[in-house]
């Protein structure tokens, strides 16, 4: 506990130091060779000493702009598409001062404009107005790996013992790949964010208010993974290659190759992954006069291996027609050892153990495929339309000795079960977004349709003699439909220098049923379920730029979280006899109301208090039948959340940067569950930070931590404080071809967790780890043309279908 105090208070100190550091202010104005105003200029900020980059900032429609800094020597770029670009004479600027500089008159080019060779390099974290940006490829610590661990080192990001993420304390978050929501619930997803390495992740973009334009799915916001993707003309590529050393060693390979010109964009990425990873679970629980008391170890085997390839063919100035394919293909053999001690609680007499294994033997297979076209004048009118077709199938069969023992260590029965479980998915979607110039603003409408269909079998046996005997009663086919289709439009304006609005409405209309066949042919309410629901999704924004110094902006939005698909699937899922998972033909979507006002301050310290209503809020809940446990998805009746957010981003020496990340709420939650009240409330908290050192001779090092305070899981868990510290170190090599990282985490071993609940007559307590203290090394080695130009980036069509695979 102590640690995880030293952490917190790190993060505070840094936040302190961090403030008492802003005290400068550079001003300016930028006009074309006839005296006019240039609106849209983009000036940066560089450092004298090396041209590294500090800040950006875009001209207003007067010309003028405003940075915020920190004393020092520096020097001024400005650019803008169509003039010819311009430095200043390098600079000093001083503490408590504003540097006014001088007058910049960009000349228009009359010759063919040059490609950039880009010498800057963004920060690791932006904070920008409408999200929070992680900018994985400038990482040290990231090195190695996956996108699961890479969430929970985010800012306001937590992922808990079974996998779920929420951001800022609030579940609910929906996961995006390259803007195309993955349809997945939390194991599998989980599963698959660990296939994919760092090396193939360029950045993690945290938001938490989307506008209409996005799928409604998602009461905490979206997290959208972007992929690498070519932005180099030429010939060009890398090569990387990375080892792990955790409880038993991992490795992980990787390989971009890319062409690009003026008429054609080819990009590929590929890479895998390979390695056992350990964890650990501990359950104590007293059911009754009962107390169990089991210790398992869990090993898995993961093989994986990811691409993407993709082509774009740029018609003309106007037109471009894109092509992508992703893919995902592994396996992962699970295997479970437990030991449970049953005795007598009030006097507590050994009565007996169980000694169960668990082994699973998966194949999973996931792919995507997109075809894109955009079309954009220039006049501002920009359409984009994209179709696209996906499918999940995973291959995964189980075999489930549970043997017990006296005390005298003789055997006294046996139970042996096996099950055959394999998932079909497939998601068809189109849809079509268009951007125009509308009534001193800027118009935005569009239109989506989407239809999924899913195939779970579930074959359940008793093994007797070594021949399997079907359980009928234990096995079903469940089939799954859903069609959503929706339409927004959306509208944004700047009244004028110191006002803008955003306003937006979304309307979906769903279309779902679910059909349960049980192989002992008994009808049962859950056998065939239909639901179809129209809902409407409004959404607003407005910011008010008081002066140079502070911005404030308002947010509402309304939310919607579907159930996944395997959730629906009212069959059970054990882990031994004594405990499974179970899902629920009438679980319903849960709707959030989010209203949150930010405060930025001089453009890097964002402050932001907010207030979610949660109708028919939705949580696993742990529950008991006869002598056994189980975990359900179930609707509570409320949940509301009064949240406060701090983030700030900003050199604090030429040598030091840094970001910094607290977050605080407090939930209260009134319903409940299978008849029993449930009303409590409850404070979370946490806190992130990150420091990035230049230590010269093409030197780099950086430490970042996290720590999450005691909070609740599933409306009855309470959770014991969290975090973890990383550091590391990179060199580059070769002319700066090649880079060489090293990392350390979970320095002092503090992110295992622990939990207890009491709810209904169950007490449990439970603990476990994952192999997060790990050592880390990556070798990447770039090849061929360095001249770059920016990536089209593009959201697909299958936003809010992947996410709900589980």
């Amino acid at each position: 506990m102590s640690k995880l105090m030293m952490m917190t208070v790190s993060v505070l100190l840094t936040i302190n130091i961090s403030f008492s550091q802003i005290k400068s202010t550079i001003e300016g104005t930028v006009k074309d060779n006839a005296g006019k105003a240039l609106p849209l200029v983009n000036i940066s900020l560089l450092k004298s000493k090396d041209s590294s980059l500090v800040k950006t900032e875009i001209s207003n429609e007067q010309g003028k702009f405003t940075i915020n800094t920190i004393e020092g020597n520096y020097f001024l770029s400005y650019t803008l598409v169509g003039y010819g670009k311009k430095t200043t004479a390098a600079f000093t600027v001083s503490n408590n001062k504003t540097y006014t500089a001088p007058e910049i008159n960009l000349q228009p080019e009359i010759t063919k404009l040059q490609e950039v060779t880009v010498v800057a390099k963004k920060p690791m974290i932006e904070v920008k107005a409408d999200k929070t940006v992680f900018n994985v490829e400038n990482s040290i610590n990231a090195t190695g790996s996956n996108a699961l661990e890479l969430l929970q080192k985010s800012p306001g990001i937590q992922v808990d013992n079974n996998d779920n993420i929420s951001m800022k304390g609030k579940t609910g978050t929906k996961i995006y790949i390259d803007g195309k929501m993955t349809q997945l619930d939390a194991k599998t997803l989980a599963d698959y964010l660990r296939s994919i390495n760092s090396n193939d992740i360029e950045a993690i973009e945290m938001i938490s208010n989307p506008s209409a334009k996005y799928d409604a799915s998602g009461n905490a916001g979206i997290i959208n993974i972007r992929l690498k993707k070519n932005k180099k003309y030429g010939t060009n590529g890398s090569i990387s290659t990375g080892y792990v050393q955790g409880v038993t060693p991992k490795g992980n390979t990787a390989l971009s190759l890319n062409y690009r010109n003026k008429k054609v964009n080819l990009f590929s990425n590929f890479s895998e992954n390979l390695g056992m990873y350990e964890n650990g679970l501990n359950l104590y629980r007293i059911q009754k006069d009962t107390l169990y008391d089991q210790h398992s170890l869990h090993h898995s085997n993961n093989k994986s291996f990811n691409g993407k390839a993709g082509a774009d063919f740029f018609i003309n100035s106007r037109t471009t027609i894109g092509v992508m394919a992703t893919g995902n293909f592994g396996t992962n053999d699970w295997t479970s050892n437990s030991q449970t001690d049953i005795s007598y609680d009030p006097t507590q007499q050994y009565i007996k153990s169980l000694y169960a294994t668990n082994d699973i033997f998966s194949k999973r297979k996931n792919a995507d495929f997109n075809i894109n076209y955009r079309y954009a004048d220039t006049s501002g009118t920009e359409i984009n339309f994209d179709g696209d077709y996906g499918f999940f199938s995973n291959r995964s069969n189980s075999y489930q000795p549970n043997l017990y023992y006296d005390e005298t260590g003789a055997a006294l029965y046996s139970v042996i079960y096996r099950n055959n479980a394999p998932i079909d998915i497939n998601i068809y979607t189109a849809k079509v977004d268009v951007e125009k110039k509308a009534w001193k603003g800027k118009l935005g409408y569009g239109a989506k349709f989407s239809y999924v269909t899913t195939q779970n079998t579930f074959d359940f046996f008793n093994v007797i003699g070594g021949d399997n005997v079907k359980i009928l009663n234990k096995s079903n086919y469940f089939s799954y439909k859903e069609n959503v289709n929706a339409a927004y439009v959306n509208y944004q304006r700047q009244l004028n220098e110191k006002w803008s609005i955003q306003t937006g409405l979304r309307l979906e209309q769903t279309n779902r049923e679910g059909i349960l066949t049980r192989e002992d042919g008994i009808i049962q309410p859950d056998n065939d379920v239909k639901k179809n629901y129209l809902d409407f999704f409004p959404s607003a924004a407005i910011t008010w730029n008081i002066n140079k110094k502070h911005t404030l902006n308002l947010t509402y939005s309304r939310r919607i979280d579907r159930p996944s698909y395997q959730d629906l699937n009212p069959f059970e899922n054990k882990l031994d006899e004594l405990t499974y998972d179970k899902g629920n033909a009438f679980l319903l979507p849960q709707y959030t109301d989010n209203v949150e006002l930010t405060h930025t301050f001089m453009g890097f310290l964002n402050t932001s208090v907010g207030y979610s209503y949660v109708k028919d809020y939705a949580t696993q809940v742990t529950d008991t039948i006869n002598n056994a446990t189980y975990v359900q998805q179930q609707n509570l009746a409320t949940q509301q959340i009064i949240s406060f957010n701090v983030g700030s981003s900003l050199p604090i020496k030429k040598w030091w940067n840094g970001y910094a990340n607290f977050w605080y709420n407090y939930q209260l939650f009134n319903g409940h569950i299978n008849d029993k009240i449930v009303q409590l409330s409850i404070p979370l908290y946490g806190a992130y930070l990150q420091q990035t050192f230049t230590l010269g001779n093409d030197y780099t090092a950086e430490l970042n931590g996290w720590y999450n305070g005691p909070g609740l899981w599933g409306a009855t868990w309470r959770n014991k404080p969290q975090g973890g510290l990383d550091a590391g170190i990179q060199k580059l090599l070769m002319q700066k071809k090649a880079t060489l990282k090293i990392s350390v985490t979970d320095i002092f071993f503090t992110s295992p967790w622990a939990s207890s609940s009491d709810f209904g007559g169950l007490n449990i307590r439970a603990n476990g780890y994952w192999e997060s203290r790990t050592l880390k090394v990556s070798f990447t080695y770039r090849f061929g043309s360095s001249q770059v130009k920016s990536a089209r980036q593009r959201q697909t069509g299958l936003e809010s279908e992947s996410k709900r695979i589980k």
